[in-house]
């Protein structure tokens, strides 16, 4: 059974940082996308920082403006977020994500999904 697994969430003020982690178990992702989104009460689930099965190709929501970075370990069959200046806007429910085909990237579809860590900036 294939399982991912978000820690590192929480509650931090204006100008905050967290790491995000995602570990994977039930198969390796090494050859495969992960991303993570985040959704808020009322509105659709939107892409913040997806990586590459290597990680030389990576992709973000506009939104992000080079405050979050995403990165991976393919020994641990992890994916990070490191998200620095977070701001109320932030605020969210973050998921992480993992494809089931092998090497492709863009346009790619997630299937498989963790059940979210909650991230709460405040002013």
């Amino acid at each position: 059974q294939v399982q991912l697994v978000e820690s590192g969430g929480g509650s931090v003020q204006t100008g905050g940082s967290l790491r995000l982690s995602c570990a994977a178990s039930g198969r390796t992702f090494s050859d495969s996308a992960m991303g993570w989104f985040r959704q808020v009460p009322g509105k659709e689930r939107e892409l913040v920082a997806a990586i590459n099965y290597n990680a030389v190709n990576t992709d973000y929501g506009k939104f992000v403006k080079g405050r979050f970075t995403i990165s991976r370990d393919n020994y641990k069959n992890s994916v990070y977020l490191q998200m620095n200046n977070l701001e109320p806007e932030d605020t969210a429910v973050y998921y992480c994500a993992a494809a089931a085909v092998s090497f492709r990237f863009f346009g790619v579809n997630y299937d498989y999904w963790g059940q979210g860590t909650q991230v709460t900036v405040s002013s």
